[in-house]
C-alpha cells in the first residue's frame, strides 16, 4: 500500500524518528543501566518518553535543516 505524495514529509519524519529513538534508547538505557531482566522495561519507558519528542523535531527542524545546509554546499 502507498501513501500520497503530500504525506512524505510526515512518513520520512516517523520513520527516522523511530529508527534514530529505537537505537540511541537502547544504547543509551544499556550503558546507563545495563543488561538484566529489566532492560525491555527500561529500555521501553525511554522510547516512549522520547519517541514523541524526536518526531516533533525532526518534522518541524528538517525544513530548516536543509535550508542550512544548501547554503553551506558549494553548488556542483
Amino acid at each position: 500500500m502507498l501513501i500520497p505524495p503530500r504525506y512524505a514529509r510526515l512518513l520520512s519524519s516517523f520513520l527516522m524518528s523511530i529508527y534514530m529513538v529505537t537505537l540511541m534508547t537502547f544504547v543509551i538505557t544499556l550503558v546507563n543501566t545495563g543488561l538484566d531482566s529489566e532492560f525491555p522495561a527500561r529500555w521501553w519507558r525511554a522510547f516512549y518518553i522520547a519517541w514523541p519528542i524526536a518526531f516533533i523535531l525532526i518534522l518541524t527542524g528538517v525544513p530548516v535543516v536543509q535550508k542550512l545546509t544548501s547554503r553551506l554546499v558549494r553548488p556542483g
